[in-house]
């Protein structure tokens, strides 16, 4: 049988923002997921969580500037150290959540003449691998 998520970003957008979950609740959900928790306070979140009996079951790393078209950094060579930073906050927040799936949106390669997008994705992957390792021994970021 599958199992749904409320995904939160999409659903209920006529009420605010954590009013949506009790609606998800009232609608049969028992999990949610929403794009990016940072503009809310990790205890509110999951205050709303714990009242209304629901699992966090994702969000996403930072993106960059949403607003400006970006959808995420991981591709972007300049913005290592904010794509560093942003995984440290998506696990910290995870983990304050008890949420156990995050997504890492790459975002959209520059258009460069002789790029070397396959060695900059890799270069980014290792960097993933070893914050995750970090993360589930627990020795930090």
């Amino acid at each position: 049988m599958p199992k749904f998520a409320a995904n939160l970003t999409m659903l209920f957008a006529e009420l605010p923002f954590l009013d949506r979950f009790a609606a998800a609740k009232a609608a049969g959900f028992s999990g949610v997921e929403y794009l990016f928790p940072y503009d809310f306070d990790k205890a509110e979140l999951r205050e709303q969580l714990q009242q209304h009996g629901l699992t966090q079951v994702l969000h996403n790393l930072p993106a960059g500037n949403w607003a400006a078209g970006e959808r995420g950094i991981a591709i972007l060579p300049d913005r290592v150290d904010e794509f560093r930073d942003g995984v440290a906050r998506a696990i910290d927040y995870a983990k304050a959540l008890d949420c156990r799936q995050l997504n890492c949106l790459v975002g959209i390669a520059p258009r460069r003449r002789g790029s070397r997008r396959a060695e900059r994705g890799a270069g980014r992957q290792s960097a993933l691998r070893r914050r995750c390792a970090r993360a589930r021994s627990g020795s930090g970021f």
